[in-house]
């Protein structure tokens, strides 16, 4: 039997940050609505580094956790590019 998700990327904004949980057994995952055509969006996954990805509007996600506010995308961003920042020093290191 198959999985009937009640979300898809057809919900979520251009422009905005999302907390996602694409399938039930995954991690959350940020991710940014970068472009929007009138049957994908493109998409910025943010882990390690971040993932560009195109995704179908149709394409099912488990749970959308929350939208985060302009003050959390803020927050998320200071800690983020510290820890990239730690990164790239790092290598420059070696």
């Amino acid at each position: 039997m198959e999985d009937i998700s009640m979300y898809s990327y057809a919900l979520l904004e251009p422009g905005c940050y999302y907390l996602i949980q694409e399938k039930e057994d995954e991690p959350v995952t940020l991710i940014k609505i970068t472009v929007e055509t009138d049957q994908c969006l493109y998409i910025t996954q943010y882990e390690d580094m971040p993932v560009l990805v195109w995704k179908k509007k149709a394409d099912p996600i488990f749970d959308i956790l929350e939208l985060l506010s302009d003050d959390k995308v803020k927050e998320w961003e200071a800690v983020y590019n510290d820890s990239q920042d730690a990164y790239y020093e790092e290598e420059d290191d070696e």
